[in-house]
């Protein structure tokens, strides 16, 4: 636990004034952070990092995170779309040139893990670059670290029903609810510290889902792990693993918040 907090609070201060600032020096960051998460994802698999359909993975996930009005050719005769349409069929004919020893299988686990990751990225990046940016940020990743914390606590004391134990063995639907009601009283109480243009109950409403979607987010990366059989997604963070097992549910929440136009 020592080990845990100490790795938090210095990550915590690493990542706070990219935050902060915003712009192109958060824009790198998070192309860093999205590249590392796919690598992980990828070493689980055992697709190595330097091999020819990583470097083609990790190609697609930067262009995925690319704004939607990027012009990527001046020119303007390819599009963004048409680009990674490209790299899909570059990376499905490699199956091909090595004689399906990389196969469809392969292909498919890389396309998927790029579109996972990019998109929780992607919306990362688009919501600091909006209006009211860093307060967005700052109230999903409160109520990201509310849930897991109401979850940990409420779970602890509480805790009898397993949630989902195939998955995650140690999570209990006490946990599950406890880190919606906590996540909802740091969302009340963040709108009345710094108020969106919504009403009291659009909030409550938002946070429950935004708690929600954050669980499933977790899951969906326990899910990962336990079918690959590692315990952690990387080493990175001491006493945490790595960058998906920290930003394993801000990869859903942000998606789901801009797609109900939240922020």
């Amino acid at each position: 636990m020592k080990q845990r907090i100490i790795t938090a609070i210095i990550a915590l201060i690493f990542f706070l004034p990219f935050v902060i600032i915003g712009d192109w020096p958060f824009t790198v960051l998070v192309y860093v952070m999205a590249t590392v998460g796919l690598i992980e994802l990828m070493r689980m698999r055992n697709i190595g990092k330097y091999s020819v359909s990583s470097v083609l993975a990790i190609g697609l996930l930067w262009l995925v995170m690319l704004p939607v009005e990027a012009d990527i050719i001046p020119t303007g005769w390819i599009s963004k779309s048409e680009i990674i349409m490209i790299v899909v069929m570059l990376l499905l004919s490699y199956t091909v040139l090595v004689k399906n020893k990389f196969t469809f299988d392969h292909a498919g686990f890389i396309l998927l893990a790029t579109l996972y990751v990019g998109m929780g990225f992607f919306f990362l990046i688009e919501t600091r670059d909006a209006q009211q940016g860093l307060g967005n940020i700052i109230y999903v990743f409160f109520i990201v670290w509310a849930t897991d914390t109401g979850a940990y606590f409420f779970g602890r004391a509480i805790g009898k029903n397993k949630l989902w134990p195939e998955i995650s063995p140690n999570k209990t639907i006490e946990g599950a609810v406890g880190g919606i009601v906590l996540a909802c009283v740091t969302g009340v109480a963040y709108h009345l510290i710094n108020p969106f243009p919504y009403s009291m109950f659009i909030i409550i409403a938002v946070t429950i889902l935004a708690s929600i979607a954050g669980q499933i987010g977790d899951l969906v990366e326990s899910a990962f792990k336990r079918h690959y059989g590692v315990k952690d997604s990387g080493d990175i963070l001491p006493g945490h693993g790595g960058i998906l097992d920290r930003f394993d549910s801000v990869l859903f929440v942000f998606p789901l918040l801009h797609f109900i136009q939240f922020i």
